[in-house]
């Protein structure tokens, strides 16, 4: 067995000095919606339910991770609510030396009928996924009506006593960037934290275009106009400089004091200090999410691999990388989506929806 307790972690680097910190599972690749930015073809290929790994697994690999100095563990998906007895995955992980922020990232549909047991089983944090308060754009954006259940699950998982709610908008141009003033409303009213998304080129995304992205000084010039002055906060002003430290969104702050986010992965790569890394339902590991390969964990750990051979793969690799996807993309002279449809059906890891956001 591999210790994690902290006090003995050697912190495992990159070639850039970044730490392997914060690891994303998705759990399933099925979600309940079909967001134009994630899911926006008619057919998908999904991965076989054998392949999928068993919350005993993915609790032995979260603690091989933890032993090597992850302390931030996300559940994902797809639409991880869809994963039968999401609690009892979460009871294993929070149970884990080491791992001190556990959260989910949810499109809220289910939210109201797991909300409780969630935070029971030990789950610290929750993100719901909401793009629009128009109950008639999100029918067009995820062909879906239930906006309404949506809405109540963030109300239901304040009641369970979720106390740190962000909600994660993607802005579209020309779809609801006229919405930025009015989401941060929404966030103070549920006492949540909103975090505006840069629509990005990954995965899935086979609609995308430069053209349909509105960067971040083009968000802030929209909200300035409407609440005016703002100023960005500096990591550690409100006395959590190790928890947002290496968030990937920036963080501002309104003259009243509220606070919203931005991620502006597509504008403002934030890759020479992503410590994120993420892991497939079936098991594969991918440093970047932009990479079109990973490392087969599952494979090492049902051929009867040892924790320690595991653990020397997982720290191999990371001390080795050098992704920065986002930063190279970027400087393309030309720039369209990362993956063909006919990429994406030979290989289902390749879709947001498997790899996780």
């Amino acid at each position: 067995m591999l210790n994690s307790d902290s006090s003995f972690i050697r912190p495992v680097v990159d070639v850039f000095g970044r730490p392997l910190r914060s690891l994303r599972i998705s759990v399933t690749d099925r979600c309940n919606l079909r967001c134009h930015y994630c899911m926006p073809e008619d057919e998908y290929v999904w991965l076989h339910r054998e392949e999928i790994l068993k919350f005993e697994e993915i609790s032995i690999l979260a603690g091989i991770f933890a032993a090597l100095g992850v302390d931030k563990i996300r559940l994902t998906g797809g639409e991880p609510l869809l994963r039968h007895d999401l609690s009892t995955l979460i009871r294993l992980l929070a149970q884990k030396e080491g791992i001190r922020d556990l959260a989910l990232t949810t499109n809220g549909v289910l939210l109201r009928r797991h909300a409780k047991d969630l935070r029971a089983a030990g789950l610290q944090r929750i993100t719901v996924s909401l793009d629009t308060l128009r109950p008639e754009r999100f029918q067009i954006l995820t062909r879906s009506a239930a906006h309404s259940a949506v809405l109540d699950g963030i109300q239901a998982a304040r009641e369970a006593g979720f106390e740190k709610i962000k909600i994660n908008a993607v802005i579209l141009r020309g779809f609801n960037e006229d919405e930025l003033a009015d989401l941060i409303q929404f966030g103070r009213q549920i006492g949540g934290e909103i975090r505006f998304i840069e629509y990005m080129d990954v995965g899935g995304a086979t609609r995308w275009s430069l053209e349909r992205v509105m960067t971040r000084a083009e968000m802030l010039e929209v909200l300035e106009r409407h609440f005016g002055a703002i100023r960005p906060v500096v990591d550690g002003s409100d006395g959590s400089a190790e928890i947002r430290s290496k968030a990937p969104a920036d963080e501002f702050e309104l003259s009243d004091g509220i606070r919203f986010g931005i991620i502006s992965s597509t504008s403002q790569p934030f890759c020479r200090s992503c410590d994120r890394s993420r892991l497939t339902p079936d098991g594969v590991w991918f440093l970047c999410l932009y990479a079109s390969q990973g490392i087969d964990l599952k494979k090492l750990l049902r051929s009867g691999a040892s924790q320690e051979t595991i653990a020397k793969t997982i720290r191999q690799a990371w001390t080795e990388r050098r992704d920065r996807g986002a930063e190279e993309r970027k400087l393309l002279d030309t720039r369209s989506i990362l993956f063909p449809i006919e990429e994406l059906r030979k290989d289902p890891r390749r879709e947001m929806h498997t790899r996780g956001g």
